[in-house]
């Protein structure tokens, strides 16, 4: 059964722990990164309970959360990897017959319960629930799609939030500009390191997302267009992966964004390239689902049975004060 960590700060000084319901198991092994807690407990270095002692338990409230993802790492993310997102986004899923891969800056990952600051410049904020995986053993070479066990690279799953400034990352042409800015990667609370019979549930991992108490996002893990076993041999053919490097696996529909009809997209491709974007800023703006100051976004994802239970996002989005245009 998969065991559940998280990365914490407790008076002062961090550490990593075990869950145990809504308490903390402390491991007493510092300020690890993600990396060297996988290692460690691969070699067995790191001893982990198999039954917490309660003495030693640490109420949550007592605690402050932090992401259970450790810079520096590679941050890879699939786009458009659900179909009715795909939809969404104006791509037709039937003409997309290729797994659409880009990164974000590790400078952008956050804590699980905070802020998200949408930067002064930013009008088009949206939020994207997302499976990670964490890698558990380095890539090197080429990775044959029929052969390989997923279950030797993969060492542990996470909730991803991909924010994302749709302004930027569209008019702009600039995806990793407008995923990366600070807070844009909200991860974790929870780091769920799997067992060798964990890999059968990842399927049934439920997706969920509320902003404001309404849900916006609901999918399973199973509804992906490229799953991880076929994403992660693509990988191997172009990029090298270290171990805590990660992989957002792509979002459900639901987003803010959605894509003009087709009239409006004929119409549109007979316009200046700079008009063309005008008229696609100017409807998005008609959009109420588009993150705005105050709201409070939660998000988790689970098994229905609760054996994996990445456990939930409670984010609030915060007005910048920097102004990146002037």
């Amino acid at each position: 059964m998969a065991k559940h960590f998280v990365r914490f700060q407790y008076k002062n000084k961090i550490d990593w722990g075990m869950v145990s319901g809504e308490k903390i198991f402390p491991l007493q092994i510092g300020d690890l990164s993600t990396k060297n807690l996988l290692v460690g407990l691969q070699k067995k270095k790191i001893k982990t309970p198999t039954k917490i002692p309660s003495q030693k338990i640490i109420p949550q409230n007592n605690i402050t959360i932090l992401s259970p993802i450790t810079t520096p790492c590679q941050v890879i993310c699939q786009g458009a990897n659900y179909k009715k997102h795909s939809l969404e986004a104006g791509l037709n899923p039937k003409s997309k017959t290729y797994n659409l891969f880009f990164t974000k800056s590790d400078l952008s990952i956050t804590t699980a319960i905070g802020d998200v600051i949408r930067p002064k410049h930013v009008e088009l904020l949206d939020y994207e629930i997302e499976l990670g995986i964490v890698f558990g053993k380095e890539i090197n070479e080429e990775l044959d799609l029929h052969s390989y066990n997923p279950k030797e690279y993969i060492a542990a799953l996470f909730i991803a939030n991909d924010i994302s400034a749709r302004d930027i990352q569209l008019r702009q042409l600039q995806w990793y500009k407008g995923k990366s800015y600070r807070t844009f990667f909200p991860a974790g609370p929870i780091l769920a390191v799997l067992e060798p019979n964990d890999f059968d549930q990842i399927d049934s991992l439920e997706l969920n997302l509320t902003v404001n108490g309404q849900l916006r996002q609901s999918a399973k893990a199973n509804q992906m267009v490229y799953p991880p076993k076929e994403t992660i041999a693509e990988l191997s053919g172009f990029s090298r992966i270290q171990v805590g490097d990660v992989l957002l696996t792509g979002t459900p529909s639901g987003c803010a964004l959605k894509a003009p009809g087709k009239l409006k997209q004929i119409f549109a491709s007979f316009l200046p390239e700079h008009k063309k974007w005008e008229v696609f800023i100017k409807g998005q703006k008609k959009r109420k689902e588009y993150l705005q100051p105050g709201d409070v976004i939660k998000a988790n994802i689970r098994t229905p049975d609760g054996k994996i239970n990445l456990g939930e996002q409670i984010l609030q989005v915060k007005q910048g004060s920097i102004d990146w245009t002037t």
